[in-house]
């Protein structure tokens, strides 16, 4: 029996959570400081939009964290998500390996 797929968190809330929420800034405040405009961080706060490159560059800029932190948060997100949606479709490709060993 195997556990049922974890969905990572969305990068938008990782970011309201664990990075605006503690330091009491605001989306606006933050997307002032990217240069980007209000609705970009706006929107990903609110879990509406995923994280781009150019999002990821200025966040890990600002956060002295590192672009691919915020890309591969985005990744892991959209791969499992994605996952899901095609569970059955994915399940039912075979095996490369395994297919070998019957033929």
């Amino acid at each position: 029996m195997s556990a049922p797929p974890v969905i990572p968190f969305h990068p938008g809330e990782i970011l309201r959570e664990e990075y605006l929420a503690p330091l009491n800034l605001k989306p606006y405040t933050l997307a002032k400081k990217l240069h980007v405009p209000r609705t970009r961080i706006e929107r990903l706060v609110a879990e509406q939009t995923p994280i781009t490159p150019d999002t990821a560059l200025r966040l890990a800029k600002f956060f002295d964290t590192t672009p691919q932190f915020w890309m591969n948060m985005q990744a892991a997100f959209d791969l499992a998500n994605e996952a899901a949606a095609k569970k059955d479709e994915i399940a039912a490709i075979e095996n490369y390996a395994e297919s070998r060993l019957v033929a």
